[in-house]
């Protein structure tokens, strides 16, 4: 492959990874509504996201327009706690593997309204300020985007590996669940042909008793 076919593959797959570590979303929750949202997440990545409910009208936001925001890890821990609020921010360095949950849940409020709530979520390298890094670099264009690719190639060689780890583990779960399958189905067998095993035990000590046989 030529240098140049490499740096295009490298820049639209940096293009690719960008998009889905920052996710941009709008939704809707009615009053009393809970909605969460999961984001797979590794091992000391950056993770920062910001949070705001959008205003149906000029002016202050109305009682009625509050949420209560909760960031938690795979194993339970909160990172970002947001109650009775219009919008926040939150930014932490994951310490464990998995699925990390933003839940929001909406005020109970009547009459019922219908709040709008526009979300991002970042992670990775697409949670990096990089106007901060230009300025304090005070690099040219070119430099800013190689520091850009370079890091996004990092971060998609430090993926592969969580993934092909996460794919182990995958396969070692299923050898287990198979392993304990066959065993089951081996107990069912031996069962059910001891059960077989006494019936018919049972049928000819009847016909014996009654002279049938």
């Amino acid at each position: 492959m030529s240098t140049l076919n490499l740096g295009l593959v490298l820049i639209i797959l940096g293009f690719m990874l960008e998009t889905k570590m920052g996710e941009s979303m709008r939704f809707e929750l009615d009053s009393g509504q809970t909605k969460c949202i999961s984001e797979d997440i590794r091992t000391n990545a950056m993770s920062v996201g910001k949070y705001a409910i959008v205003n149906p009208h000029q002016g202050s936001l109305p009682h009625s327009h509050k949420i209560t925001v909760k960031v938690s890890s795979p194993y339970g821990h909160s990172y970002h706690i947001g109650e009775d609020v219009d919008s926040g921010n939150f930014a932490f360095t994951a310490t464990e593997n998995g699925g990390y949950t933003s839940c929001f849940w909406a005020i109970n409020h009547q009459p019922s309204v219908k709040i709008t709530i526009d979300f991002v979520w970042r992670t990775g390298v697409a949670a990096k300020d990089w106007s901060q890094v230009a300025k304090k670099g005070q690099v040219d264009t070119m430099e800013f985007e190689l520091k850009k690719l370079y890091d996004t190639v990092t971060y998609v060689h430090e993926e592969m590996y969580y993934l092909r780890e996460r794919e182990e583990e995958m396969q070692h779960l299923n050898k287990e669940t198979n392993s304990t399958m066959a065993a089951l189905s081996f107990f069912s067998i031996a069962l059910c042909l001891s059960v077989a095993g006494l019936q018919v035990w049972h049928l000819k000590t009847f016909f014996q008793r009654k002279k049938l046989l």
